[in-house]
């Protein structure tokens, strides 16, 4: 056989092994299905299709056309010099991680609302203190930077809650199925905080995001607002964030950071403000998000194999 596939993908079970195998053997490719990136290194040399996270096996492949990460975010694989073959496309695996995301968005909303962080620390203590207001998404008014995948599946899942309104921000203006009461384009952001109580953001890292949600748009924010970020930390300007949340004007529920892992000396350990996680929102143990994975890969693989467009190939001019 003259093509080869490598995988790595370290949560693969072997029902998703068997189907790799299956597809690659169907187009003529010889399929190497590794536990991890140093089991790897010997097939790197003729792979002409890679699936793996790993933005450093792209650097091992001379040979290589196609590089499909496992992870929606493709952040490493953007920097200069990553691949060997300059002309290899890359594609990601968005779409495959939008119900565990949007559970864990779900999840640090009712955390924050509900005060749970709190009595949590009242618990550890052996405290017993009842009734410290809380909140409810039912009524709230809701914000959602992205409207991709993520934002498609938390919204319907918000939308259970009986919110008064879901607005959307994403490039274009344009309103996904439907599921949103309204959606703007970024310059109309600023205009959008002051009537916002829940913002969530699931946009990706690139040029055009950095520090999108900085001191000005914080501060258009009404008091006691809460900030959701499951996207990427580059999003938001951390420093700035700090300060409103050592302030006591607003709440935050962070799973990504500008810089991980978190610094030990970060404030935000010790803020009463903020629910922090450390970046498992799109944990790929979740069993049904491996299984999107493969599908998703096995779609664009029939794609590539059949000479069509891949559906989920990144411009990384603009990095999504």
């Amino acid at each position: 056989m003259s093509h080869s596939l490598v995988v790595v993908v370290p949560e693969l079970r072997a029902e998703h092994s068997a189907r790799l195998q299956k597809a690659a053997a169907r187009f003529g490719f010889e399929c190497h299905i590794c536990s991890n990136s140093a089991q790897s290194r010997r097939f790197l040399p003729e792979a002409e299709v890679i699936l793996s996270a790993d933005h450093s096996l792209a650097g091992h492949a001379p040979k290589l056309k196609w590089m499909c990460s496992h992870f929606a975010g493709v952040d490493p694989f953007l920097k200069e010099g990553v691949f060997a073959s300059p002309e290899a496309i890359l594609s990601n695996s968005s779409g495959a991680y939008g119900v565990t995301l949007s559970e864990h968005i779900v999840m640090l909303l009712l955390e924050i609302l509900r005060r749970n962080p709190e009595y949590q620390r009242n618990i550890q203590k052996r405290t017993w203190i009842r009734r410290l207001p809380i909140r409810s998404i039912y009524g709230s008014r809701i914000l959602m930077l992205g409207t991709g995948d993520i934002g498609q599946e938390a919204c319907r899942r918000l939308r259970a809650f009986e919110p008064s309104v879901i607005k959307g921000v994403n490039l274009h203006g344009i309103n996904p199925g439907n599921l949103f009461d309204q959606v703007q384009t970024p310059e109309k952001l600023d205009s959008l905080l002051a009537d916002t109580d829940l913002m969530i953001i699931s946009l990706p890292g690139t040029k055009a995001t950095f520090h999108l949600i900085s001191t000005p748009q914080l501060r258009l924010l009404p008091d006691h607002a809460v900030i959701i970020n499951v996207g990427r930390g580059t999003v938001l300007d951390q420093a700035a964030l700090e300060e409103e949340l050592q302030n006591g004007r607003l709440y935050a529920g962070l799973d990504v950071f500008e810089n991980e892992p978190l610094s030990a000396e970060s404030v935000l350990w010790d803020s009463p403000r903020a629910v922090i996680t450390p970046h498992v929102a799109g944990d790929t143990s979740l069993p049904h998000t491996v299984d999107r994975i493969v599908n998703l890969f096995l779609e664009d693989f029939e794609n590539y194999c059949t000479g069509k467009s891949l559906l989920r190939q990144i411009d990384r001019s603009i990095g999504y």
